[in-house]
């Protein structure tokens, strides 16, 4: 791989940056809040990839008036006292790059041509709840019903003991996982930074939930409070239930991740 090659796999990826951060690509990756940064460096890496071009048409633009220039005699026949063979140059020779460093377009063209999707109940089911207390409750707006994170809800439900949830009806959208005992949940997955650190939060079902459950189906839930808990079979730590009134699917949206325990 030349300088040449190395630019332009420098310009692709930070075309598909840009490309990613421009659009909700992004959110498959890194929270919101890093939009900047995803633009950024898209806009540093093609601006790296230009200057690296225009060095190398410098230096090679130089290199030829240097051999270009007058007084510079070449022989025209060989000297009887020069050796027959001469002597090889001593000076060292450029090396190329590896062919390994091919494979740095690998991740350039699965940013290009595949969108992962987003953590699903594969994961939720196989690590366990990440609720953490909130560092404050508060108050609830006067909706019905009042639409809620599945974060806001579970920390409200754990750790508050639902005081500031009795009487009102909630509305919670995400995704369903079922547990190896047949355990309804929606969960929402949270992060910190990035896909890479993700972590489920559920909230158990129960009430009317329906019949048909098809892992990863996006619902929302309409439904009220419940002292009921149960124990996360993956880390014990607790799950709040919800009654479930009302389910409809809904599509997934267009950041299916939560931020709200990390903000």
């Amino acid at each position: 791989m030349n300088r040449q090659a190395q630019s332009a796999v420098l310009f692709l990826l930070g075309a598909s940056l840009l490309h990613a951060g421009s659009t909700d690509l992004y959110l498959r990756y890194v929270k919101q809040g890093l939009r900047p940064l995803v633009l950024v460096s898209g806009a540093v890496l093609i601006a790296a990839a230009v200057a690296t071009v225009w060095y190398e048409r410098k230096r090679a633009r130089r290199h030829r008036q240097s051999a270009e220039k007058p007084g510079v005699a070449k022989p025209s026949h060989t000297h009887p006292e020069s050796p027959a063979h001469p002597e090889p140059h001593t000076h060292s020779q450029p090396h190329p790059e590896p062919r390994v460093a091919w494979l740095l377009v690998l991740p350039v063209l699965a940013l290009i041509l595949v969108a992962p999707p987003a953590l699903g109940s594969y994961s939720a089911t196989r690590t366990g709840t990440a609720l953490q207390e909130p560092l404050a409750q508060p108050a609830l707006p006067a909706a019905d019903p009042l639409p809620l994170s599945v974060v806001d809800y579970a920390g409200r439900a754990v750790y508050d003991h639902g005081r500031t949830l009795q009487g009102r009806r909630v509305q919670l959208t995400g995704f369903l996982a079922l547990d190896r005992d047949g355990t309804a949940y929606l969960v929402r997955m949270t992060l910190n930074c990035c896909a890479a650190d993700a972590q489920p939060v559920k909230v158990a079902l129960t009430g009317q939930v329906p019949p048909v459950l098809q892992p990863d189906t996006w619902l929302r839930v309409t439904g009220t409070y419940t002292p009921r808990r149960a124990e996360d079979p993956v880390n014990g730590r607790p799950i709040p239930y919800l009654e479930v009134t009302r389910a409809e699917p809904v599509p997934e949206p267009a950041d299916p991740y939560d931020e709200s325990w990390s903000s």
